[in-house]
């Protein structure tokens, strides 16, 4: 739980340092001072009581063998007295005309119990209710008188004190009075001292449950675990009752009501982790007096417990309450944060309280009520209003880091998008450098080279024919390159149906037939990915086939087939066969036709433009025999690369 967000301080030289040191602890030893006086004079002050004709104060006390008149409010020496307890007997007169009214008798104060009687006729006796019996609760008790008991005039009243320690008796003054006239006291010190404890005690519950949580979260904060365990102790003090006999049970019960010293040590630790203080072995002393009186809650008995507690549980506390004034001075001081300084103001209260208590003991104060465990409700608004400005002060940071966070991402995404955009030009520049660069060197082979030749022609002057072939030649190589420019929604099918047309009519001239064949319904499989350069590679590399069977092989047919096929791999594969009828020829061991350089420079051209497309080309041949003639089988690519693969 330690805080270093206000730890910044401007660095000052050592004696303004000091000054600002010694102002802030004047001024915070002034606010603590003002907060016990307010505090002292506050539990000075008494509730309101009833009407003041009503009270009785004067009684014949019996204690020890002797009588004695005394005068209410009484603080008996006794510690322990069950068998022969204190008996005071009083006399109240009831006006003639009353005996239609109800009326009661009020105690607003007493210990341990009391035993009431009007007119020898019992009508309260306190040992009956468990929660009225604890010395450190201050809960009133108030009983109807019976009509048939009262009488108009003078009637008696004897109250039996019963002490069983720890500390001496005390019996506050008594009321005796219509019972509409004492029930709105009664029910003003219940709302006190009875309901408001019961709610602080669930708000605490609460507040164990959410420390717990906090702790398991966060386990490196052993604060938040500590406080949690002193916040449970507290309140299984809170809701057990005063065990009336020595049980099993009523041994744990007596534990847990004496657990003071155990949670007032919880609690100081917390104040020391609270203050960046690191747990030492030797800490463990702040516990042996909680444990000294849970082994004499155990093994002995309750009279052992009640005299162990004055002597251990009561100095623990206030030495705990002490040493935490003390370290949560100097957290407040050094860190100057909020959950500090509202611990110490807490601290004080409680410290005031504790003291005020400790004179009600040794009768040095004019009453006694005590408001210790009430106190500790303010030390619960301290932790929950440390805890509220410490979510709160986490939310801002959590915030403030979400919106850099936000703007960094924002810069990040800006730049991302701004240089995406630079590499989108980049390489878009590049496909049309790669493109232009393709495009000038098919033009330089292909119509390149035609014109070359015509230009011979015409210089040699060989005549018109050869060159019209080559103008024809040049035209066609022209046209390819145009055509393949064109989209075709990666269709191969669309190129083959111009490339068809081409080959009819260079075939025709010859008198060889075309056997155009589709051997699947959707002949290729179309690929998004095919560019104009693969188009290019493909068509000329099947004008190369068909080039050779009618320049080459004399064929009087061939035949086309297309169609997809599986792979081993379940992908599909577009293949091109082109066939002929001609003489054929020997292929050589690296794949050229051996005896024909042509031919074969034809041949490495075809597998190097099958080979910037991804393809495999297969070429067979045969010179002799009923199955002469040459097969080209070109296999596609399943997806066509995008750069050159023979350049690769």
């Amino acid at each position: 739980m330690n805080d270093h967000g206000d730890d910044v301080q401007p660095e000052l030289p050592g004696r303004a340092r000091r000054r600002l040191r010694s102002s802030r602890l004047i001024q915070y030893l002034l606010l603590q001072a003002v907060i016990a006086v307010a505090g002292v004079a506050m539990l000075l002050q008494s509730l309101p009581g009833p009407p003041a004709q009503y009270q009785v104060t004067a009684f014949q006390l019996t204690e020890a063998g002797a009588e004695r008149a005394v005068t209410l409010p009484y603080f008996s020496p006794l510690r322990n007295a069950m068998n022969d307890p204190p008996r005071f007997r009083g006399r109240f007169v009831r006006p003639a005309g009353e005996a239609s009214r109800a009326w009661s008798v009020f105690l607003p104060r007493f210990t341990n119990g009391v035993e009431v009687t009007v007119n020898d006729v019992v009508i309260l006796d306190s040992r009956r209710d468990p929660a009225a019996n604890r010395p450190d609760r201050n809960t009133p008790a108030i009983a109807v008188i019976p009509a048939s008991v009262l009488r108009d005039g003078d009637n008696a009243i004897s109250i039996r004190l019963f002490i069983w320690g720890p500390i001496t008796g005390f019996l506050d003054r008594i009321w005796v009075d219509p019972d509409e006239e004492l029930r709105p006291t009664y029910n003003l010190r219940t709302l006190v001292f009875v309901t408001l404890p019961v709610v602080f005690s669930s708000w605490q519950a609460i507040l164990a449950v959410i420390l717990g949580i906090m702790w398991v979260m966060r386990r490196h904060e052993p604060a938040y675990g500590v406080l949690a365990a002193a916040m449970a102790v507290g309140v299984g003090q809170a809701f057990l009752q005063t065990p009336m006999g020595e049980t099993p049970f009523s041994r744990f019960n007596v534990i847990l009501i004496s657990s003071a010293p155990i949670e007032s040590a919880l609690v100081l630790v917390f104040a020391l982790l609270l203050s960046g203080w690191k747990w030492q072995r030797y800490a463990w002393v702040i516990f042996i007096p909680g444990i000294a009186l849970a082994l004499a809650g155990l093994f002995g008995n309750q009279a052992l417990v009640r005299a162990l507690f004055l002597i251990l549980a009561v100095p623990m506390v206030g030495i705990s309450l002490l040493i935490m004034a003390v370290v949560t001075a100097r957290s407040a001081l050094q860190r100057q944060n909020v959950a500090s300084f509202l611990l110490g103001c807490a601290v004080t209260i409680m410290l005031t309280c504790w003291i005020v208590d400790l004179l009600s003991v040794f009768q040095m104060m004019p009453n006694r009520i005590f408001t210790a465990r009430l106190s500790y409700s303010a030390m619960l608004v301290a932790i929950g209003a440390g805890l509220t400005w410490r979510f709160a002060r986490a939310l801002n940071q959590v915030d403030g880091f979400a919106g850099r966070l936000v703007t960094q991402v924002r810069e990040a995404e800006e730049k991302l998008k701004a240089s995406f955009a630079r590499e989108e030009e980049r390489a878009r520049a590049a496909a049309l450098a790669r493109e232009r660069t393709r495009l000038m060197r098919d033009l330089h082979d292909g119509l390149g080279g035609q014109l070359v030749s015509i230009v011979a022609l015409s210089e040699r002057g060989n005549g018109s024919a050869g060159i019209g072939d080559a103008a024809r030649a040049a035209l066609k190589d022209l046209r390819l390159v145009i055509d393949s420019m064109d989209d075709i929604g990666g269709d191969l099918m669309l190129a083959l149906g111009s490339w068809r047309e081409r080959a009819m009519a260079q075939l025709r001239p010859h008198d060889i037939a075309l056997d155009w064949r589709a051997v699947t319904a959707q002949g290729l499989p179309v690929h998004p990915e095919l560019r104009p350069w693969h188009v290019i590679q493909i068509v000329r590399l099947l004008d190369e086939a068909v080039t050779n069977a009618v320049k080459h092989a004399e064929a009087r047919r061939i035949t086309v087939r297309i169609e997809t096929l599986a792979g081993a791999d379940g992908l599909e594969r577009g293949c091109i066969t082109v066939e002929d009828d001609g003489r054929g020829f020997e292929i050589a061991p690296d794949g050229g036709a051996a005896g024909a350089a042509k031919t074969a420079r034809g041949l490495r051209n075809m597998r190097s433009r099958a080979a910037r497309c991804g393809a495999e080309l297969e070429l067979s041949s045969c010179a002799q025999g009923t199955h002469k003639g040459t097969r080209v089988r070109l296999t596609l690519p399943h997806r066509f690369p995008d750069s050159d693969g023979a350049a690769g």
